[in-house]
């Protein structure tokens, strides 16, 4: 029987560019957040708009998780997925007017 031996110079450069990538990643991410606090102070007509988006998309989006695990309550198989579909549908709209 042949037996398996491990190599670990085989798999470390593929982990070691993964593990770059998302060094990379989250630097890049960091510099973004830096840059926009580093922006203009909003005017109040500008900070009262940003309010506003950032309640219908929480509305939008609360709405739309609640919804679907209310559908996911219902069916089985292939018709449960549509009873979430369509509870997150249905929730998305129902926070939507909610919120906004």
């Amino acid at each position: 029987m042949a037996k398996t031996v491990f190599d670990p110079g085989k798999i470390e450069p593929m982990q070691k560019g993964k593990s770059m990538k998302k060094i990379y990643t989250a630097s890049a991410l960091c510099c973004a957040v830096i840059l926009q606090a580093c922006a203009p102070a909003a005017t109040p007509q500008q900070q009262a708009q940003r309010q506003h988006n950032i309640a219908c998309a929480t509305g939008t989006i609360g709405g739309a998780l609640i919804g679907g695990a209310i559908g996911n309550q219902f069916g089985g198989g292939t018709g449960r997925d549509i009873f979430t579909a369509s509870g997150a549908g249905a929730g998305a709209l129902a926070g939507q007017a909610y919120a906004c």
